[in-house]
């Protein structure tokens, strides 16, 4: 195993990319044995109070200590080609990272979070933080949450483990943790320390602003790196990949957010990978309505004549014609209904039509069945596709963690997180119905918790 340096900082806040590192704890392992190193910060901000009193780090205490641009150098060197060991290390990375970046300096360590570490060693273990690993494993901290006293923590852990588990073994698991994805080469490799691991949908950028690809998953990180493990497999993944530039994402409260948010972005942007979930501008639906001779015929009906959320007599949703008719005709065959009457074969009146010929017809057609009867029939073949009428007064929302996504008419038309964003999203209309989120909708309401909106 490569040289170690377990790491930590101290900092002004939570945000890399705002807040500034107050003091940073290193110890290394190497072939010259176990050396130590720390140093105070000049942040060029001032430290927030309840900070001040979390680390015992005083703005008087960094007053006179370097600023970073001091101590990069000298940091850069001391962790040159060592295995960077950190808890929660996408915090101390990060802030790293954007430090360097600031001094156009760059930083490319190989990374080992010891929280996944301890995760997948320890899985019937239910926290796995600091405290807990110092509770558990009784390791001695002498100054808790100052950056070298939490790097020595993270030191005893790594001796605890390396007690426990044969070499090969922890070798084997920190390699799992540590290997790199294959990411496409104009693609920056620590981006995968960036990228989110929860629900949320990820955009795929060529050389311009629209979009080569969107997707959606639970775990942002996870699902975007697939894409690229499988690259050499995969005809399209490794077209994706050499013509990808950039990587975006939005971050959801949870995954009906990201299926909501994929969808909308997909028919708003059209990009060129995804198939599924394009617009369809001839969406139509099948209507029953009663002849005069009494037969009940289900007649096409299209999206723009109708409004879809409202209407209580329409059954199936499709893309074009020819998919309706294949439907219809494939209910027809099940059902024994006739073609002629469901209006897919035209014949001369009293006339068999030729499911009748090939006896899979009862008849309705030549009059050896009723028209009711035939009636029956068809409202318990259709059954079944019988889309849901909107079930409520107005517009609702469904509550996912702090967001609200508010539907009205099984139309979605947005995300909120305060109340006046409620009311903007309901000023804005409604956007045409869509196959795609009503069914999205229709399985997710059995189960969600909803709120109404009627009033709002």
């Amino acid at each position: 195993m490569q040289p170690l340096a377990f790491v930590d900082l101290e900092t002004t806040g939570g945000s890399a990319t705002k807040d500034r590192i107050t003091e940073i704890g290193i110890v290394l392992v190497d072939e010259s044995g176990v050396r130590e190193w720390s140093q105070l910060v000049h942040p060029q901000t001032r430290i927030p109070v309840f900070i001040e009193q979390m680390t015992g780090i005083t703005n008087a205490m960094v007053a006179n200590a370097p600023r970073f641009e001091a101590v990069a150098e000298e940091v850069g060197a001391l962790l040159q080609g060592h295995l960077f060991i950190a808890h929660n290390a996408r915090f101390d990375y990060g802030f790293l990272k954007n430090e360097f970046k600031r001094l156009g300096m760059t930083f490319q360590p190989t990374v080992l979070c010891t929280v996944k570490l301890s995760r997948t060693l320890y899985p019937e273990y239910r926290h796995h933080n600091l405290d807990s690993l110092i509770e558990r494993y009784n390791l001695k901290a002498k100054d808790r949450h100052r950056a070298l006293a939490d790097a020595q923590l993270i030191h005893q852990f790594w001796t605890h483990l390396a007690a426990s588990f044969s070499v090969s073994a922890l070798n084997d698991t920190v390699q799992q943790l540590v290997s790199r994805s294959s990411l496409p080469s104009h693609i920056d490799p620590l981006l995968i320390h960036d990228l989110p691991e929860g629900p949320g949908v990820y955009l795929f950028y060529g050389e311009n602003d629209l979009p080569l690809y969107i997707g959606k998953s639970i775990n942002i990180r996870q699902r975007v790196l697939s894409h690229f493990s499988a690259d050499h497999r995969d005809t399209k993944e490794m077209t994706l990949s050499q013509q990808l530039r950039r990587i975006d994402w939005i971050e959801t409260a949870g995954e009906l957010g990201a299926l909501l948010t994929e969808a909308k972005l997909i028919k708003q942007l059209m990009p060129t990978h995804n198939r599924r979930l394009r617009r369809k501008n001839d969406l139509c639906a099948w209507q029953l309505l009663q002849q005069e001779d009494e037969q009940l015929r289900p007649t096409l009906i299209w999206a723009d004549d109708l409004d879809f959320g409202s209407q209580n007599n329409l059954y199936g949703l499709y893309h074009n014609q020819r998919d309706a008719q294949k439907a219809l005709r494939s209910i027809a065959d099940q059902y024994q209904l006739c073609l002629s009457s469901l209006g897919l074969e035209e014949t001369a009146k009293g006339r068999p039509c030729f499911a009748y010929q090939i006896k899979k017809c009862k008849g309705a057609c030549v009059g050896y069945e009723k028209p009711l009867e035939h009636a029956a029939r068809l409202m318990v073949a259709m059954t079944k596709l019988k889309l849901t009428t909107w079930p409520y007064r107005g517009a609702i929302g469904i509550k996912e963690g702090d967001e609200i996504h508010v539907i009205d008419r099984w139309c979605y038309l947005g995300t909120a997180k305060h109340e006046s964003e409620i009311h903007d999203l309901l000023a804005g209309g409604r956007p045409a119905f869509d196959r795609d989120t009503y069914l999205m909708l229709s399985k997710a309401l059995k189960k969600a918790k909803v709120i109404s909106l009627a009033a709002v």
